[in-house]
This record gives C-alpha cells, sequence and structure tokens, in this order.
C-alpha cells in the first residue's frame, strides 16, 4: 500500500504536522525546526494554520475553500462546522476507524472500492458520512492481511463519536463531531480568519 515518504511526508514535517496517523506525533520532538517556531506576521500564522489543517485532511485547495464557504454560510461557530465538514469524510472515518493505517492508505482503499457505506460501495474519498451511516470492509476484502490486521489490532481512535463492531468488520458514524473530541491540534479559528480577509 501507501508508504510514507516523498514530497507529502516532507511538506508534513515542514508544517509540523502528524504524518504516520498518530496525534501526538504532531508536537515537534525539537523547537526551532518548524516554520511555526519563527516569528511570524498575522497574515503567516494564518496561512500556516490553512495549510496544516488543509494537509492533515489531505484535501486540494480549491475543495478546501468550498468546504470554507459552507462552514461561513452556517449559522453556527464557521470553525467547529469546518472541522466538522472535514472530519465526516469518507477516506477520514476509515483511518479513525482503524481500517487503514494511515489517512493516504485510507484514501487509496476507498478509491479501489474497499469500502462499503450502508452496504453500498462508494469509491469518492470526499464522500459526506451522515449520523448512523455503517461502513464496512467489502466481504472479498475482509481475506486480505493487511486490512485485518490493520482493524482487529485496533489502530482506529477511540472517539465518543465512532462505534465499531471488530467481528463484523463495520463501524458507524453515531454522531456528529464535537471539535473538542477531534483529535487535531490546530487553531482553526485563524483557518476562518485567513478567509475572512
Amino acid at each position: 500500500m501507501v508508504k510514507m515518504r516523498g514530497p507529502r511526508f516532507k511538506q508534513c514535517r515542514r508544517l509540523g504536522l502528524n504524518v504516520c496517523g498518530h496525534p501526538k506525533a504532531m508536537n515537534r520532538a525539537k523547537k526551532g525546526t518548524s516554520r511555526a517556531d519563527r516569528k511570524l506576521s498575522d497574515y503567516g500564522r494564518q496561512l500556516l494554520e490553512k495549510q496544516r489543517l488543509r494537509a492533515y485532511y489531505g484535501v486540494m485547495e480549491k475543495q478546501f475553500r468550498r468546504y470554507v464557504e459552507k462552514a461561513m454560510d452556517s449559522p453556527r461557530l464557521t470553525n467547529e462546522v469546518l472541522v466538522e465538514f472535514l472530519e465526516c469524510r469518507l477516506d477520514n472515518l476509515v483511518y479513525r476507524m482503524g481500517f487503514a493505517s494511515s489517512s493516504r492508505q485510507a484514501r487509496q482503499m476507498v478509491n479501489h472500492g474497499h469500502i462499503l457505506v450502508n452496504g453500498k460501495k462508494v469509491d469518492r474519498p470526499s464522500f459526506k458520512v451522515k449520523v448512523e451511516d455503517e461502513l464496512s470492509l467489502r466481504e472479498k476484502s475482509q481475506q486480505v492481511g493487511m486490512f485485518k490486521e490493520n482493524f482487529q489490532e485496533g489502530n482506529g481512535f477511540n472517539l465518543p463519536y465512532i462505534e465499531m463492531n471488530v467481528d463484523k468488520f463495520t463501524g458507524k458514524l453515531t454522531s456528529m463531531p464535537n471539535r473538542k473530541d477531534v483529535p487535531i491540534e490546530i487553531n482553526d479559528q485563524l483557518v476562518v480568519e485567513f478567509y475572512s480577509r
């Protein structure tokens, strides 16, 4: 599957991002090695946080801007709605539930048709998963050793809005993600300020 090396790996390290799927990897090991440690202007801090959030979810700029515009139209807090939209993407939930060991691997699994949503094949990583939607590993894919290991060894995140059934290779989104429960260390308010200029 996907090797975590190459340009994206370097980009994530430069931005001080989680590159292999563990939230604590977002804390830099040494101070002074990241762009975030340098003295930045207000615009520079906003731009950096926007790039970090975009890189974390692996979304292109045009698509990310659409998420921001939709979030701004919502009557609720824009930054919370934005993270909620990103968190409910199919590729992200596949990763959160532990079907894949990295977000890149999750995206590849979705693209290759290994994931079913409510029993139907969905191969769009940006598909918006709704509350009570059930994600499952295709029957044929349950025989693949790597997928079995990922799910059964508990590589997923223990999050209050996700419910998993290891025996049946299924997971369910039980409620909309609350911002404080989402395991990303990004100041999303700065992202909203960046697009509000």
